[in-house]
């Protein structure tokens, strides 16, 4: 093994050596989240707005972003823009992170030249439709929570209260 020779030369003589398992990896890719998505559409938009080129744009974003998977997304899109495509092709080709409602948005507002209002648009509406979502989830662990317990607390009696109450009356006659 060529770790083990490294560890020698090094005066360490290494006992077991075992690949690093992927759970406990540093270098696992971090998801995209649609906070990601309106954080990047409120960039773009005041980007935009601010008058600094589309590409430049991508370039910050993806560069400034602690996520390496968003980095990735970013920088796939500006290379997509630099080659010719228009923004709402560019982002076609990522339909798990943005939508034909996103896509057609984006598209409408390259033909109209409105595209920094319509992202910041987006940008509103994907923030409020995560808030929606955190509050229902909220709302919906309390009453999951009563059933849990409820279910637990049924379960105790039946396995052990209530055969002890059978046996009490069994033994009454």
């Amino acid at each position: 093994m060529l770790v083990k020779a490294d560890l020698r030369r090094q005066g360490i003589t290494p006992g077991k050596v075992s690949k690093k398992s992927e759970l406990f990896s540093s270098t696992k890719k971090k998801s995209i989240k649609p906070g990601d998505i309106a954080v990047f559409s409120r960039q773009l938009a005041t980007m935009i707005s601010s008058g600094v080129p589309i590409v430049q744009a991508f370039d910050i974003i993806g560069k400034g972003h602690d996520n390496p998977s968003m980095q990735e997304m970013v920088l796939t899109i500006k290379n997509d823009v630099e080659q010719g495509n228009t923004l709402a092709e560019a982002l076609s080709k990522h339909p798990r992170h943005f939508d034909d409602l996103f896509v057609n948005l984006i598209h409408a507002g390259e033909q109209s030249g409105a595209l920094e209002s319509l992202l910041d648009k987006i940008a509103t509406y994907k923030e409020k439709t995560e808030s929606i979502k955190k509050k229902i989830k909220k709302a919906m662990f309390y009453p999951t929570a009563v059933m849990v317990v409820a279910f637990v607390v049924t379960t105790i009696l039946l396995i052990w209260v209530v055969p002890q109450f059978a046996e009490i009356f069994k033994n009454f006659g």
